[in-house]
């Protein structure tokens, strides 16, 4: 059985944390910032976990991260 290639374009979008989880960058954040709130922008730095309903395609996309 052949191995399963790692896609590319979502091992630069995603991270796994030590426990096994994603982290991901939200999108909309570089450009046109001055009709999003303070609030909005301040979220849009951080980085957020992957929801649960998603990990099983993520863990296709990224088999050996």
């Amino acid at each position: 059985m052949p191995k399963i290639k790692t896609n590319r374009s979502a091992a630069k979008r995603f991270k796994k944390t030590g426990s096994g989880k994603f982290l991901y960058s939200k999108a909309f954040g570089s450009h046109i910032l001055a009709k999003k709130s303070r609030k909005r922008k301040r979220s849009l730095r951080k980085l957020h976990v992957i929801d649960q309903t998603n990990m099983r395609a993520i863990h296709r996309l990224l088999p050996y991260v």
